[in-house]
């Protein structure tokens, strides 16, 4: 897509260090349609000892946070079958689902109703914009979330 956000690369994903111990067994979950993107966060957290999950989909992440239950999880807005404001809120309507802390990685604005009321309803740990964020900016939030210290 011409004029749109540089695709990442595995091969790209710089090694950040960080407390392994504090990140061995922290499941995340990671729901995103892009696969190259997909691909490249879910690598930048495996190599900092994180155990990651994916989904392509609303519906197939929220089977796999119910049955899984990650430490937390990285959302898409847009995605097919079900989008990632409506998987929130299915979400938020479990018990375990009502405190799990989710970070909001797209490139939706922050600024239209939609996501405003959403955002404020559902309660996300971040609001997430993937053109304005590297990978290491990623790593460094799911980190501060999971309370992990260098």
């Amino acid at each position: 897509m011409a004029g749109g956000p540089a695709r990442l690369s595995v091969a790209n994903v710089p090694e950040l260090v960080y407390n392994k111990e504090a990140m061995d067994n922290k499941k995340i979950l990671i729901i995103e349609d892009e696969e190259a993107m997909l691909d490249a966060i879910s690598q930048a957290l495996t190599n900092q000892e994180f155990t990651t999950l994916t989904a392509t989909d609303g519906e197939q992440g929220l089977a796999i946070s119910l049955k899984e239950r990650p430490d937390l999880i990285l959302l898409d807005i847009l995605m097919p079958k079900m989008d990632g404001m409506i998987m929130l809120q299915k979400l938020r309507h479990d018990e375990w689902g009502r405190t799990v802390p989710v970070i909001i990685l797209t490139n939706v604005n922050p600024n239209s109703s939609y996501v405003i009321n959403s955002v404020l309803r559902n309660q996300p740990a971040y609001y997430l914009v993937k053109s304005d964020i590297k990978l290491e900016g990623i790593v460094d939030r799911v980190k501060e979330v999971l309370k992990i210290e260098d």
